[in-house]
């Protein structure tokens, strides 16, 4: 599984980094490098790739839900993946010299591997569903490395900027997928990119196609979603570096690679995608040109570049693809290198704004030579690799013939925003390398940085150079294996030799390197004009657009969630009646045509004390000793109800919980008046008992309409499969620990969390114990009665070998790891109640909240065994065995997964009981003595 390795490489170093902070920056530096640089060796061992068909490796999970752990690795993939490891290693040797002393490396570093395992598990996933979780993951580690210096403000800003629009965008991603998935029928890459024709054939598409793209705009910073990049500039350089140029915002130009072959080739995707581009190109392009801030200026220009390949695919045929993927490796590579070129120079001048950070030639030239021939090949100089993808991109721009009379339209606002390119790129060289003396820098004696700062720079600047130079030989294979995987098929015929003769793409090139040139060259006016514009701060704006949202919200929310108890159950009970009455409506008659039940008179005898107790209940609610007595009948009825219906297991569970719920309740009931003062008016009586009667009316017409129906039920398929694919005869235990173990996994792990939560919320807290109750009857002064005390010991080992015997007997007789963690916790609370809390402890040092995490992990590795069998997560096994002297028994691996709900329960239960239970404290004698 060496894909797997390579995404859980970074996963696993997280705690290097960590470990060695304690040994210097330069071991933590080395720690983490040692992640990347092994993640490269496994996938240069996976080359061969690039010229074949796609490895695949799969792992069911879920399948049932189309959700696997499928990786996938074509061309594509390795290209981004090598991008991801071979930039994230640079940028952590950078990153070494880049942080200073007072800073924490170790998380830093972590984060950066966070972030990094989250990109791979992107590019490299097969199926959608698992993407989307690590396309949401590069979210999460993103804020955090955005916001890492979280002691400035606009650190924090940003980093809440880019994760509300970038999250926003997920989610929308996350419709356009589940659509994808439902029409396609399948969730893998290799079916789902083969069904263009059935996707673009359903009347989701537009919708799906409008969803996908707004994650991939949000994402990669398109128009209008475009400001929260240069917000995210106050980051640490090396992140800028690393998420800004070469990972994050490249996930949604990836994505558009990926799903190429599904969602293009139609007008839909091209005038969405296109003109988004062209936008996102032209004014990226126009805003760099206006920066005075050195990777405010490189953040526009990442933001042009990134429209400027989202233009590519969006003009919507092969050689466009080609050239997108092109442009994606160059601009990883200039644009990384330009990143760090920055961070050196505001790390040695203190300073970032180019109107202070002037004539740097002089204090470091070896710097600027490396930033001036990667802004060059921003600006597309011939001989350096952008000048090859922007060649290509002009060869396209004029090819295109979508928008009939008006297809000069796109070529020419291309060669514009080319124009702009050249023009930041003359600015970025001239302002901040020549045009005079340094003026008020915080450092006054700038230098050149440490050697080894600068050799991550360098090795990019090579690739520049050396890619522009001999592009078929250096990066050849590399382009077409990725080129050839996002279009699914065939490469069309194309050459990457420097020279194509004097052609259109070349004037257009002259045209725009002249023109750049001339523009900066003649700057005043236009900056003049700039400067008369009215200033708008993007972020200011989001801030108030957040706080309006807040705001209205708070309102919503003052008026729902007001504190009072009785409106939450008037909205909740209002809203089903009106749903239900709704759905209702249409039918021509409440009966159906179903033969009934006959009724016998103890049932009926049953259903009339179950209704009689109920208005009881309501009558006796100010009395709550005497309505818990009252409840309490209710509930043992109910539970007579379901053995009476052939229901044995919810019969053994409605009593367990009905005890387990009066312990809970009677516990509660000590710390509260006897009486409930009455706070209600006789209107809102009236209102309640109004709406009372119409939720009552609304249960029986929808029981009533359901029962008296044919209806086809889900009960025939377990009733068959029960013996045969679960090997049990009890097909309720069967249902929770087999068919719907997953769900029954979700919900132990929930009351395991909020088990510790409870537990949280009672801990250090203390209520005087009272010596008499509202009426000024004192108490017993016996808290633990012999007798009971006698009784309950005789019962616990009673109760316990039933809870055993419940527990063996779940999988094919009534019973099962729930029911017998209840009767166990029953058994060791009534301990509790019998002695006390001090005298248990001391005789059962248990840990509640980690037996209860231990139930959830059993549980959770036996779905996990069956993958070492190649079956799908939480698959049961079971068989026959012979044991000597005891004969043939049946053992199955849902057992386990049954103990593990059996702990989960236990644990869960006692560590809230015994918590509420353990929050009295001894009376003040002081307060004693005033009462007296």
């Amino acid at each position: 599984m060496t894909l797997a390795l390579i995404i859980a490489l970074p996963f696993f170093g997280v705690l290097l980094p960590l470990l060695a902070e304690r040994f210097g920056r330069t071991a933590c530096a080395a720690a983490t490098g040692l992640v990347p640089l092994l993640g490269l060796i496994l996938l240069i061992s996976q080359r061969s790739v690039l010229g074949s068909d796609p490895q695949v490796q799969r792992l069911e999970w879920l399948p049932e839900l189309g959700l696997n752990l499928s990786l996938r690795l074509d061309g594509l993939g390795f290209l981004f993946a090598l991008l991801i490891l071979g930039i994230g290693l640079l940028v952590i040797l950078y990153a070494r010299y880049y942080l200073s002393e007072r800073e924490p490396a170790g998380r830093f570093f972590a984060y950066l591997l966070l972030f990094m395992g989250a990109m791979l598990g992107v590019v490299l996933s097969e199926n959608l569903l698992l993407m989307l979780v690590f396309w949401e993951l590069t979210s999460l580690s993103s804020f955090l490395l955005i916001g890492f210096w979280g002691h400035r403000s606009d650190a924090r800003k940003g980093a809440r900027m880019s994760l509300a629009v970038t999250g926003g965008g997920g989610l929308a991603l996350l419709a356009g997928i589940l659509l994808i998935g439902h029409v396609v029928g399948s969730f893998e890459l290799s079916t789902v990119l083969g069904a263009r024709e059935v996707l673009q054939a359903s009347p989701l598409f537009p919708l799906a196609l409008c969803l996908v793209l707004l994650g991939v705009f949000t994402k990669s910073a398109q128009f209008p979603f475009h400001f929260w990049l240069p917000h995210a500039m106050a980051a640490p350089t090396p992140v800028s570096a690393y998420l800004h140029s070469a990972t994050m915002v490249k996930a949604g130009v990836f994505l558009l690679a990926r799903l190429y072959p599904l969602l293009s080739g139609n007008d839909l995707w091209f005038y969405l995608v296109s003109l988004t581009g062209l936008a996102t190109l032209l004014m990226g392009a126009f805003m760099a040109l206006f920066q005075n801030d050195l990777k405010g200026l490189l953040a526009y220009s990442t933001i042009s570049h990134l429209g400027l390949i989202t233009l590519l695919f969006g003009l919507d045929s092969p050689m466009a693809n080609v050239a997108a993927i092109f442009h994606i490796i160059n601009h990883a590579t200039f644009k990384a290198s330009l990143f760090m070129a920055a961070g050196i120079i505001d790390h040695e001048t203190g300073s970032r704004d180019m109107r202070r950070i002037n004539g740097m030639w002089k204090y470091m030239p070896h710097t600027a030579v490396l930033a001036m021939v990667a802004s060059a090949s921003m600006a597309g100089v011939p001989l350096l690799n952008g000048f090859l993808s922007k060649e290509m991109f002009f060869g396209e721009t004029l090819a295109q013939n979508m928008m009939g009379s008006f297809n000069w339209l796109i070529p020419a606002l291309a060669t514009v925003g080319a124009l702009f390119s050249v023009s930041y790129s003359v600015r970025f060289i001239h302002d901040v390398f020549f045009n005079g003396e340094p003026i008020n820098l915080p450092n006054p004696h700038p230098h050149e940085p440490p050697r080894y700062m600068k050799v991550p720079v360098e090795i990019l600047v090579l690739i520049c150079l050396l890619v522009g130079v001999m592009p078929g030989i250096i990066v050849g294979p590399l382009l077409a294996g990725a080129a050839a995987s996002s279009l699914n098929g065939a490469l069309p015929e194309y050459s990457l030799a420097i020279w194509h003769g004097f052609n259109a793409p070349l004037l257009m090139s002259f045209v725009a390197t002249v023109g750049g040139v001339l523009l900066y060259v003649l700057r005043k006016p236009l900056f003049d004009w700039y400067a008369g514009l009215p200033a708008i701060d993007a972020k200011l704006v989001f801030e108030q657009q957040v706080q309006r949202v807040v705001r209205f919200a708070a309102r919503v929310t003052g008026y729902l969630e007001n504190g009072s108890l009785q409106r939450y159950s008037m909205l909740l009970v209002l809203a089903a009646v009106v749903v239900v009455f709704a759905g209702l409506a249409p039918l021509p008659g409440i009966e159906g045509n179903r033969a009934q039940t006959p009724l016998d008179g103890i049932t009926a005898l049953g259903l009339v004390l179950l209704a009689i107790a109920g208005p009881l209940t309501v009558w006796f609610h100010r009395q709550r000793l005497t309505a818990l007595v009252i409840l309490s009948i209710a509930g043992l009825l109910v539970a007579l109800a379901f053995a009476r219906f052939a229901a044995p297991d919810l019969a053994l569970t409605q009593l367990s919980v009905e005890v387990v719920t009066m312990v809970l309740l009677m516990l509660a009931l000590y710390y509260l008046p006897a009486r409930t003062p009455k706070t209600s008016s006789s209107l809102r009586r009236l209102r309640d008992f109004i709406i009372a009667i119409g939720a009552g009316l609304m249960v029986t017409l929808l029981a009533y309409a359901v029962l008296t129906r044919p209806y086809d039920s889900i009960a025939g398929y377990y009733l068959e499969n029960s013996v045969s694919g679960g090997g049990g005869h009890n097909v309720v235990n069967v249902i929770l620990v087999d068919f719907r173990g997953f769900d029954t996994l979700g919900e132990i792990t929930v009351l395991a969390i909020a088990a510790v939560g409870i537990f949280a919320l009672l801990d250090g807290l203390r209520l005087l114990r009272r010596e008499q109750d509202d009426e000024g009857h004192a108490w017993a002064k016996d808290r633990f009665p012999p007798i009971l005390a006698a009784l309950s010991r005789l019962l616990l080992p009673l109760a316990l070998l039933v809870s055993v015997f419940i527990f063996l007997r779940g999988h094919n007789l009534p019973g099962g790891g729930f029911i017998a963690g209840l009767i166990t916790a029953v058994a060791l609370i009534l301990q509790y109640i019998a002695c006390g809390s001090r005298w248990v402890s001391t005789r059962l040092p248990l840990d509640y909240s980690r037996l209860a995490g231990l139930g959830v992990l059993i549980a959770g590795l036996t779905g996990l065994g069956a993958w070492f069998f190649g079956f799908p997560f939480l698959t049961s096994a079971f068989g026959h065995f012979h044991i000597p002297l005891v004969g043939e028994i049946e053992l199955a691996t849902a057992m386990l997964f049954d103990l593990g709900v059996y702990f989960t329960v236990v644990g869960a239960t006692l560590l809230i009981l015994s918590g509420l239970g353990s929050v009295t404290a001894p009376p003040d004698p002081l307060l004693s003595k005033e009462a007296h």
